[in-house]
């Protein structure tokens, strides 16, 4: 029996930093959506912990021991599991990819073995718990406070990546303040993907300054989005360097995400529609 998990693309519509843990965590503030394009982790039965990586993006992930997969599959005590994932997100992008897979991977192996996903997965990562979810949701404190966001429209945008990875270590060093606001205490519900992007511009993502301090092309994809026509609104997800830009319908996002692969061929761009589990 093998055992197939979607493990979608993390966008972080915003991201603030409101402090830091005595022992280092960052806390945060952030309005966190699911793309409809992702890897495939795929479980079977497997003579020790194996993993095959296969997809248009397989050449930029480690197979070794420390690939995020391996590491859940350990997390959860098992050893004889054969691992496939079908790679599409770009590595080190802001997108939760390694994470992202992580989650996968802990659903395919309960699945497989008839286990329960533990409530306390963050030592496998800040995002872990969140990609679990793969729904809009409001997470705070270092992830571990999950909240569900209902009201969202659906939300149509192209999500942009120069294939530069960025650390995340070096993005948080470079950020100049950690103690910034909140988003407000409610997030209300939207009619329009234009009233969500007129709410989201009051918001912000406190990395994106750092962000283009550790990798200028940043700034490159931010550029480029705000260019096309009918972008509502353009952000860095996460710690970069993938850019997203919100739509009203899927025609303009699809025309925007040709354009910009025309003018950067050498770009990951993907038109997507934003959401989880709820779309």
């Amino acid at each position: 029996m093998a055992i197939r998990v979607f493990a979608p693309a993390k966008v972080n519509l915003t991201l603030h930093v409101t402090g830091q843990r005595a022992d280092g965590y960052h806390l945060l503030d952030s309005l966190v959506v699911f793309a409809d394009v992702g890897d495939v982790v795929t479980a079977a039965d497997g003579k020790g912990l194996t993993l095959a990586v296969t997809g248009p993006e397989a050449g930029g992930v480690p197979a070794g021991e420390s690939n995020s997969i391996l590491q859940a599959a350990r997390f959860l005590g098992v050893e004889d599991v054969a691992f496939t994932l079908e790679k599409h997100l770009p590595t080190a992008a802001g997108i939760g990819g390694g994470t992202a897979d992580a989650a996968a991977a802990l659903q395919a192996v309960a699945l497989l073995r008839g286990l329960d996903v533990p409530a306390d997965v963050l030592s496998l990562g800040a995002d872990v718990p969140v990609c679990l979810r793969g729904k809009a949701t409001r997470m705070s404190g270092i992830g571990e406070e999950l909240t569900d966001v209902d009201g969202l429209p659906g939300i149509w945008a192209v999500l942009a990546n120069p294939r530069v990875g960025v650390s995340t270590p070096e993005v948080f060093k470079r950020l100049q303040r950690k103690d910034n606001a909140p988003m407000p205490d409610h997030i209300p519900p939207f009619e329009t993907v234009r009233d969500l992007a007129g709410w989201l511009a009051d918001q912000r993502n406190d990395l994106e300054a750092a962000g283009i301090g550790a990798q200028p092309k940043v700034a490159e994809v931010l550029a480029a989005l705000q260019r096309v026509k009918g972008q509502l609104l353009t952000r860095m997800s996460g710690s970069g360097a993938t850019c997203f830009a919100l739509f009203g319908d899927e025609q303009s996002a699809d025309s925007a995400a040709q354009e910009i692969s025309v003018q950067h061929p050498d770009w990951w761009v993907r038109n997507t529609r934003l959401g989880g589990k709820n779309l």
